[in-house]
C-alpha cells in the first residue's frame, strides 16, 4: 500500500467517525426520565442549525460571524477574527481593541464574536454545551427573530434567552448578585408595530449552577413547545417553565453572542488581565431538534 491509498483510508475513517459521532445522538440531552417527547413523536436533529466543531473553520452555510447589521453593544465591537473553531469546539475570545473604533458615533474598545445561524425555525428543543469565559463580557446562548424578513404584527421581536452570563460581576446590584453562577433565561416581547394587541414585556426564569459559569461545560437547553409555553432545562433536567408575555408564534435563528453590557460596566483595570484561555467562551457543540411523528 502506497502513501496516497493509506493517506486515503486515514482520511475515509476520520470523515467516518466525524459523521457517526455527529448523526449517533438520536435525542437531546436529558437525564434519565427527563425526556418530555411523547409517546408517538420522536426527536429529529435539524441539521443547518446543528453543529459539533469538528472542522478547521466556520461553516459559513450554517452561520453569519460579522452581526447581521449589528456590530455589537458599545463599548463592545464584534470581531469576526475572534472566532475559531479548533480543537472541536467554536471558540470566542474577548479582546482590548490596539486602539479605540469609532462606529455609528460610538466609540469601542473592546472586541467580543456573534455567530448567528442562518436558518431559523418555528418551536423545538435548542441546546449547547458551552462553557463561559471569565471576564466581565457575557456568555450567551439565545434565539431571536430576524424584523426584516418579516411583514406586518410580525414584526415585532420575539427573544427567547436560553442563557445570558458574566465572568466578572463589576455591578453590584441585588440582580447581579448570582449572574456568575447561574443559568439567566428570559422572555422579552418588545418594539410592537403601532394597532398589533401583543403585550410588552418580559418573563425571566433562571438555574443554580453550584458554581461558576466558567468552572465547567454545562449543557444549557430550552424547549420551545408553543406559542404559550417555554420549558428551559440545565444539564437534562427540567428547572422551569416559563409563560412569555406575549405570543411566541415567529420563527427564530439560533444567536451565539460575546458582547458587553451597559449594567456590567469595564471594570478599571480594562477586564483583559487574563489568559486567553481564560477571556474564551468555548462552545462543545449546538444541537436543534424537532418533534416528528414516529
Amino acid at each position: 500500500m502506497n502513501h496516497i491509498q493509506r493517506k486515503s483510508i486515514y482520511l475515509s475513517i476520520v470523515i467516518y467517525l466525524i459523521a457517526t459521532t455527529f448523526y449517533a445522538q438520536e435525542t437531546p440531552t436529558f437525564a434519565d426520565g427527563e425526556n418530555p417527547m411523547p409517546a408517538d413523536k420522536k426527536w429529529k436533529l435539524v441539521k443547518n442549525m446543528s453543529d459539533e466543531f469538528e472542522g478547521h473553520k466556520v461553516n459559513e452555510k450554517k452561520w453569519q460571524i460579522s452581526g447581521q447589521g449589528w456590530i455589537g453593544r458599545a463599548p463592545g465591537l464584534f470581531v469576526a477574527d475572534n472566532i475559531k473553531v479548533k480543537d472541536g469546539s467554536l471558540q470566542i475570545t474577548t479582546t482590548l481593541l490596539p486602539k479605540p473604533v469609532i462606529k455609528n458615533k460610538q466609540t469601542f474598545t473592546h472586541g467580543g464574536g456573534f455567530v448567528g445561524s442562518l436558518k431559523g425555525m418555528k418551536y423545538g428543543y435548542y441546546e449547547c454545551e458551552m462553557k463561559a469565559n471569565k471576564t466581565f463580557m457575557s456568555s450567551t446562548f439565545w434565539l431571536i427573530n430576524d424584523t426584516s424578513k418579516e411583514k406586518d404584527c410580525d414584526k415585532r421581536v420575539t427573544e427567547l434567552d436560553i442563557t445570558e452570563c458574566v465572568g466578572e460581576i463589576t455591578n453590584k446590584a441585588e440582580w447581579m448578585k448570582y449572574f456568575d453562577q447561574s443559568m439567566n433565561s428570559n422572555t422579552h416581547s418588545r418594539n410592537i408595530p403601532e394597532g398589533c394587541d401583543y403585550a410588552k414585556g418580559s418573563e425571566k426564569a433562571g438555574a443554580d449552577l453550584g458554581g461558576k459559569v466558567y468552572d465547567d461545560f454545562h449543557v444549557y437547553g430550552v424547549w420551545w413547545k408553543s406559542p404559550t409555553e417555554i420549558l428551559f432545562y440545565l444539564d437534562g433536567k427540567l428547572q422551569s417553565k416559563v409563560k412569555p408575555p406575549a405570543n411566541f408564534d415567529i420563527k427564530m435563528h439560533l444567536r451565539l453572542v460575546v458582547e458587553t453590557y451597559n449594567w456590567n460596566p469595564v471594570p478599571e483595570d480594562g477586564g483583559m488581565t487574563g489568559s486567553k484561555e481564560d477571556r474564551t467562551t468555548t462552545y462543545n457543540w449546538v444541537r436543534s431538534w424537532k418533534l416528528v411523528n414516529k
